[in-house]
């Protein structure tokens, strides 16, 4: 029975990712230079971020861990070589991306400017990544203004989504981070985020499961403050997994 899948570097491929007819099935086994190389390929046609699990499937015959290998060996190929792309491990998968140091030029062809987030924006996204799943009212009682338009803007922007509803009288909507979130912010996953502790006084607030809203400002309630240190020393971040 004939394949698709096309062979690697057998002469067997005509340039366009497409196989001639007699093209083997499987990725040799046990060749990292090769198995690295059809890697790249498939990163480079994917262009958002590839978890490993699906290189597997899209590779059909290397195991994960000769995966994994090969994608080390493929990142440590573009540092040592100072290519002009890097191999990021970022929203739970990999990803090619150009330099930071290559932006300007990488803009200028373009004609794009990065991505800019006011002020507003920043602290609602940095509230729902610790807190989340969290309301509107979470997010208010910590900023002290309302984040209704702000919130429009990072559902539009994908930076935020809907997870559901709280079990609380008008079953509020509970928000989170997505996938873009990570991407844009170059994390792996939320257990990346900056600890609590770095981010200066009053930051406990973040992760505090409950809240008391006083003159002098929203702070967590006294017997909050217990949980949320030993939630913070289990998860240093202060984040939960969404």
């Amino acid at each position: 029975m004939e394949t698709d899948t096309p062979a690697i570097a057998d002469g067997t491929t005509n340039g366009n990712g497409h196989a001639t007819e007699g093209a083997a099935a499987e990725v040799p086994r046990g060749a990292v230079g090769q198995l690295a190389a059809v890697i790249e390929s498939l990163l480079f046609a994917a262009g958002a971020p590839v978890p490993v699990a699906r290189l597997v499937e899209a590779l059909g015959g290397p195991s994960r861990a000769e995966v994994v290998e090969a994608l080390e060996a493929l990142g440590e190929s573009y540092e040592r070589e100072g290519r002009g792309l890097r191999l990021v491990h970022v929203a739970g998968g990999y990803q090619l991306r150009t330099p930071a140091e290559h932006g300007p030029w990488v803009r200028r062809l373009l004609g794009q400017r990065p991505p800019r987030l006011s002020r507003a924006t920043l602290e609602t996204l940095a509230i729902v990544a610790y807190r989340q799943p969290c309301t509107r009212v979470d997010i208010e009682a910590i900023r002290g203004v309302d984040v209704d338009a702000v919130l429009t803007t990072l559902l539009e922007r994908r930076l935020v989504r809907i997870v559901g509803r709280k079990e609380a009288p008008g079953r509020p909507l509970l928000y989170g981070t997505t996938r873009e979130f990570l991407e844009l912010f170059g994390l792996p996953d939320l257990g990346a985020l900056p600890p609590l502790r770095e981010l200066g006084e009053g930051a406990e607030v973040l992760a505090a499961p409950d809240l008391t809203v006083g003159a002098g400002g929203v702070a967590a309630t006294p017997a909050a403050e217990e949980r949320t240190r030993a939630s913070a020393e289990e998860c240093p971040n202060g984040s939960r997994s969404s």
